[in-house]
């Protein structure tokens, strides 16, 4: 089992130090991050918490799973691995565009 968690429904008033101090009460952590926009730099309302070790994180999500933090209801489950390239893989590449090639004649 990962030792990485993802936890989303945050409140986009929630800091990484508040959730640092949540996690902390179930194990050691390792780091605390909210996902921002990149643009206006303000929570996506949601992060990642890394335990660790795999037992920390499995009891630190049994733990917090639908816990009420911040006056919401966040969700606590584990991260996945990035895909990489960013590209989708549930559906096929679009090609092309409107109709085939045209001939001059």
């Amino acid at each position: 089992m990962d030792k990485k968690l993802y936890v989303g429904n945050i409140n986009f008033k929630t800091t990484e130090e508040d959730l640092k101090g949540l996690f902390s009460q179930h194990g050691n952590v390792v780091s605390a991050k909210i996902i921002t926009d990149k643009f206006s730099g303000k929570s996506k309302g949601f992060g990642f918490v890394e335990m660790s070790t795999a037992e920390e994180a499995t009891n630190a999500m049994n733990a917090l799973k639908g816990a009420e933090f911040g006056g919401r209801q966040i969700n606590v489950d584990l991260a996945r691995e990035p895909r990489e390239g960013g590209a989708r893989t549930d559906r096929p590449p679009r090609r092309g565009g409107f109709g085939g090639p045209r001939s001059r004649e």
